[in-house]
């Protein structure tokens, strides 16, 4: 007697779905981070890399990095580019140091007035005449520039306010800089208005699919307003802090970090091209650029030698990241 045969498979039936791998590279960045800290850490040891006042440095070095790397956060999430922070800072720092005399409120009003200003002709330029936001900040950069240098003459400013010095940049309560909680606050602040707020999610759907967020009601062009608004504000309390901290204001102040501001926001997990962005990430990135120009310093590398090996480091770390700089698909 022939036995049944087992049961066949049912041919109807739905196969599994293949199991997806989670993307690993949102945390390439925490790696890249505790490997090079842990190189200048062995390397410099002896040199003093892992002091406290060296790693208070290492803070101060990237606060301002780190809060301008917030608002260039939100820009490039919502698919635009600022390259006039730089020249916003400079500004806002001189505007401050010429209005000091006449207390430390108007002098940090004005310093934020006079970024907001740029912000908003940024922000209308690109959302109401749409003119690319590259072409728009590259000129609005030479403008702010040519003011900057007229009204502070070439020269540099004195800061000379204790209180003001205290506040914003060079004051420390008990081990820890005004600087760092500064960049805490700004960074916390950040995180949860891009991640927990109506507005974060319309600036991540306005870079991520333009006409999909249109269809959804959100107002992209305000949300472009609002973003370039917030990074000139951003750009302006950085340019306040630089003053507060060298004790002087000068043209020059922000013009080498847009390279550091944007690939810290790059290395961070944000898109270039919008629709995903991490303040988090953004700001391990900054403390990424301010611990290899420590570590550097430390070396006792010449300035020619420092620009070589920082670029190598960055262009290491961007080419590890880089799955993250293709466009999405829209």
């Amino acid at each position: 007697m022939q036995t049944n045969a087992a049961p066949a498979e049912n041919s109807g039936a739905t196969p599994a779905a293949p199991r997806r791998s989670r993307d690993w590279r949102p945390l390439l960045i925490y790696v890249v981070f505790i490997g090079l800290f842990l190189l200048f850490a062995i390397t410099l040891h002896e040199r003093g890399f892992l002091s406290e006042n060296n790693l208070m440095n290492i803070a101060r070095q990237s606060a301002m990095i780190a809060i301008m790397a917030v608002g260039m956060t939100f820009v490039l999430s919502a698919a635009e580019i600022d390259l006039s922070f730089g020249a916003v800072v400079a500004l806002s720092a001189v505007t401050a140091a010429l209005l000091l005399p006449y207390g430390v409120v108007p002098a940090v009003v004005g310093a934020l007035a006079a970024g907001a200003v740029c912000g908003l002709v940024n922000g209308a330029l690109v959302s109401r005449i749409a003119i690319p936001s590259f072409l728009v900040t590259l000129g609005t950069a030479g403008i702010i520039t040519g003011i900057t240098r007229w009204i502070s003459g070439l020269q540099s400013i004195p800061v000379d306010n204790d209180v003001f010095a205290f506040i914003f940049g060079s004051g420390d309560i008990g081990p820890v800089p005004v600087l760092f909680l500064w960049m805490v606050a700004i960074v916390a602040l950040g995180h949860v208005v891009l991640r927990k707020s109506a507005f974060g999610k319309a600036v991540l759907a306005s870079g991520g699919n333009k006409l999909a967020a249109t269809y959804a009601g959100i107002n992209v062009g305000r949300v472009k307003m609002w973003v370039l608004l917030l990074n000139a504000l951003l750009a302006s309390l950085a340019g306040i802090l630089y003053a507060g901290r060298l004790h002087s204001a000068r043209y020059t102040l922000g013009e080498n970090d847009l390279m550091m501001v944007l690939t810290a926001v790059i290395i961070g997990g944000t898109h270039l091209f919008g629709g995903k962005g991490s303040v988090v990430g953004a700001l391990v990135g900054a403390l990424i650029m301010g611990m290899v120009n420590n570590g550097l310093i430390l070396m006792g590398l010449d300035i020619d030698q420092q620009l070589i090996l920082r670029g190598v480091i960055i262009i290491c770390a961007v080419t590890l990241t880089s799955g993250r700089l293709r466009r999405p698909r829209r």
